[in-house]
């Protein structure tokens, strides 16, 4: 599998998103700088957390003109994948890869912690590996992770089945209180509705070496390496 992830002035989770592909599972990886427009012919697009261009104007507004950014789109529009994550689901929602938006969180304070997801499908590239309505714990860091979108929207993620990833308790309870942002209907990642684009606040790549005590961010990667195999 064929990784390229995207660095932009800024990011701060590209070499972490790297380490996983790289490191962790002996994938070819490279960094593509946000001013190149040739992704080296990638299987998987990341692009990553941080805060690109300082998040001038707001998070997500500059990156999305960058070229790297737009082959990106050419990439995801052929069908490739691309996995956003933090500010790299930001750059998503402004680019038009993704519906909606992220805005300030609930209590108008930036949130660092680890929180509980539910997993709500596991029949998608990047979910396979875990099973049905599983709870996970994923690191968030992000001051603007609140998912918004107008009601027609939100009908139509629920239609058709694009929320991939819930706040919960660790008992899988969708509840305001253990909502960390203020996310509507608890959406913490979602995907197009062809599956091969997903954007989420919560952080895999931190959640994926065995030393940092928590793995259940690196069933996301294998997931996509498996299903990459099997395709060749």
């Amino acid at each position: 599998m064929n990784v390229s992830v995207i660095v932009f002035p800024g990011a701060n989770c590209d070499r972490d998103a790297a380490y996983v592909t790289r490191d962790l599972l002996s994938q070819p990886t490279q960094m593509v700088w946000h001013e190149d427009s040739d992704l080296q012919n990638p299987d998987l697009v990341i692009v990553p957390g941080g805060f690109s261009y300082g998040d001038y104007l707001r998070c997500g507004a500059i990156a999305r003109f960058s070229p790297a950014l737009q082959s990106t789109l050419d990439h995801a529009n052929r069908g490739g994948l691309v996995l956003g994550i933090c500010n790299g689901f930001q750059i998503l929602t402004e680019a038009g890869l993704l519906p909606g938006a992220l805005v300030r969180n609930r209590d108008l304070h930036f949130v660092c912690d680890r929180v509980p997801l539910r997993v709500e499908r596991t029949d998608l590239v990047w979910t396979h590996h875990y099973t049905p309505d599983q709870i996970i714990t994923l690191p968030i860091a992000h001051g603007e992770g609140c998912y918004y979108a107008d009601r027609d929207t939100l009908k139509s993620l629920d239609d058709n089945q694009q929320i991939v990833f819930r706040y919960s308790n660790t008992a899988g309870e969708i509840t305001n209180i253990d909502n960390p942002n203020g996310s509507l209907n608890g959406i913490a990642g979602l995907c197009n509705r062809q599956g091969n684009v997903l954007g989420m606040m919560p952080h895999p790549e931190r959640a994926s070496d065995p030393l940092l005590g928590n793995t259940d961010g690196l069933a996301l990667f294998k997931s996509v390496l498996t299903q990459q195999l099997q395709m060749a």
